[in-house]
């Protein structure tokens, strides 16, 4: 029991300090809670008192009332008239007292009423209070968040200065490595321009040596056709006489030949000890892409010795061979889908080429740029040739249709229905009156540009995949596809000629085949990759070319006779020459 008293015990200055800490919370809060209420409690006391009050008159007056009925009763009626005149005022009095206490009734129903809104509005304030305590709370988070937020941004700002200093340091490092490396090449490029010059001249040299032996050759077989007095063989009285400037040679080798293929060589000097690499070497190093596709097309410039191929990978390439290689002129680029075919001006200074991509283009050569975009076929372009002059173009299509354009107009200022599609197309005289054309329907078509529809028609074996004219415009050679050729005399509208071979068989429906530009020979490429060349006075097989490892789709022959250029399906270009 002492040590259950001992355990409970509690010092009194401690007992004391929790009471009045009690008490003072509960005035606190009587104060905070009765503050907003005093005035309206001070009221309501003060008709409590005075309702208090007037029942206790009331209390008293109805004694007094009744005593006066006793004395009344038993005084007689002397003093009757004084008692009811009391009686009568006193009752007036009371009458008074009760309006008052009902007025004051209503006052404390009043006032309750008042109470009950102010309490109501009192809950509305302290809940707003509450949730505004919360918001507080919150944003006093969200502030605490960001000071750290702006903390750790301050420190990776402070990072990123550092390394913003750092890196113009190296870059003032790199800016200062770069001029001089330009330097360097400035003056590598005044070395290289200095060996190329010297190179040039070596090859000028070259070809002066070349061009004098080859005038002496001729001059040679001149003097010797002099001394031959033997006549003339009389089945060869029908061909040709070769123009002047025309060499009759046929082509019996590789001249150059661009493949997407690298060709190393065990003869290359290094590079670490000779810095200086000759034109020599660099042919021999890279045997440069014809295109990154198959190439559909080959035209040679009327000007120059520069020839251009169109390709699946939607460029035509310019090929520059007149030192005996080859060298690119340029890319003309601006076709959405492979070219078709390609197309030299008269002047040599405009290319046209054809595309799958419903539209044909016009670049000039000088400076590689895109000058015409002619679009209003709804189908593969396949053909697109210069019409006469250079402002005026007409175009073959897969959606049956040929149109003529005018280039200073931009616009299509004729349209043909042929009703099948056209593979090629050819002009037949140099106003650009006629135009020829061979379809997918075996027939080739004969178009006045005066007249609508076709003039006259001529029906072959098989779909026509190519159209060329000879130089003086009387015979059309056409490439069909049951693997022969036909030569047209269009002076008499008939078929003089089949030209097939053993071996030779027509590899796509865009084949090409080309005269000779003395009109003695003709050649088109074969499926198995062969080029076959025909007499055309003898209508046999005069050469076959094989170097091509796949079917060959376009040939051109050199306005000059001395370049055959073929193409094939594997991206590679050759150039066939008697050189």
């Amino acid at each position: 029991m002492a040590a259950s008293n001992a355990n409970t015990h509690h010092l009194p200055g401690e007992d004391t300090d929790w009471r009045k800490n009690i008490i003072t919370q509960l005035r606190d809060r009587n104060r905070s809670e009765t503050y907003c209420f005093h005035d309206l409690i001070c009221l309501h006391n003060r008709l409590l008192e005075s309702a208090n009050t007037l029942k206790l008159e009331n209390y008293q007056l109805s004694i007094a009332n009744e005593k006066l009925k006793c004395e009344v009763g038993s005084g007689g009626f002397g003093g009757n008239s004084t008692l009811e005149a009391r009686l009568l005022a006193h009752a007036e009095e009371l009458a008074t007292l009760h309006k008052r206490r009902g007025e004051h009734t209503q006052q404390i129903v009043d006032l309750n009423n008042k109470l009950q809104e102010l309490r109501k509005e009192l809950q509305t304030k302290e809940s707003s209070i509450a949730e505004s305590l919360e918001v507080n709370a919150g944003l006093r988070a969200e502030i605490t968040r960001c000071v750290s937020r702006e903390r750790e941004l301050e420190n990776v700002n402070q990072m990123l200065k550092d390394e913003h200093q750092a890196l113009q340091l190296a870059f003032a490092a790199l800016e200062e490595k770069l001029r001089k490396v330009q330097e360097e090449n400035r003056q590598l490029v005044e070395r290289l321009i200095r060996y190329k010059a010297k190179d040039a001249e070596k090859m000028n040299e070259e070809n002066d040596n070349f061009l004098k032996k080859r005038q002496a050759k001729m001059q040679k077989e001149l003097e010797d056709a002099a001394r031959d007095t033997r006549g003339i063989s009389p089945d060869r009285t029908s061909l040709k006489e070769c123009p002047a400037g025309f060499s009759p040679s046929l082509p019996t080798k590789v001249s150059s030949k661009f493949t997407y293929a690298f060709k190393a060589v065990s003869n290359m000097p290094n590079r670490k000890h000779n810095t200086r690499l000759t034109n020599r070497y660099q042919r021999d190093i890279l045997i440069q892409d014809a295109h990154d596709g198959e190439v559909n097309a080959v035209k040679w410039s009327p000007v120059d010795r520069i020839v251009a191929t169109g390709g699946a990978d939607r460029k035509v390439k310019l090929w520059d061979v007149s030192k005996g290689s080859y060298d690119s002129k340029g890319m003309l680029v601006g076709s959405n889908a492979g070219v078709m075919s390609v197309d030299f001006d008269s002047t040599g200074s405009l290319i046209l080429g054809a595309s799958n991509d419903f539209a044909s283009r016009v670049w000039t050569v000088s400076d590689l740029r895109l000058r015409h975009t002619l679009t209003g076929h709804c189908n593969k372009v396949m053909a697109a040739k210069f019409l006469g002059e250079p402002s005026k173009v007409v175009t073959g299509s897969y959606d049956r249709t040929l149109k003529i354009w005018d280039l200073r107009s931009r616009a299509c200022i004729e349209t043909k229905f042929a009703g099948s599609s056209c593979n090629d197309v050819v002009i037949s005289d140099g106003s650009g009156s006629t135009i020829i054309s061979g379809h997918f329907d075996k027939t080739i078509r004969f178009w006045d540009t005066r007249a609508e529809s076709s003039s006259n028609n001529i029906l072959l074996q098989g779909k026509v995949t190519s159209l060329d004219l000879s130089r003086d415009a009387h015979y059309l050679l056409s490439c069909v596809r049951d693997d022969t050729l036909k030569l047209l005399d269009l002076r008499m509208n008939q078929i003089i000629g089949t030209f097939s071979a053993d071996g030779f068989k027509v590899g796509c429906d865009w084949a090409r085949a080309t005269f000779s530009p003395d009109g003695q020979y003709i050649a088109v490429g074969s499926s198995n990759g062969s080029v076959f060349i025909w007499s055309v006075s003898s209508n046999k097989v005069e050469s076959v070319l094989k170097d091509h490892t796949s079917s060959v789709t376009a040939v051109a022959w050199h306005p000059q006779g001395t370049y055959l250029a073929s193409v094939d399906r594997t991206k590679q270009a050759t150039i066939w020459g008697d050189v």
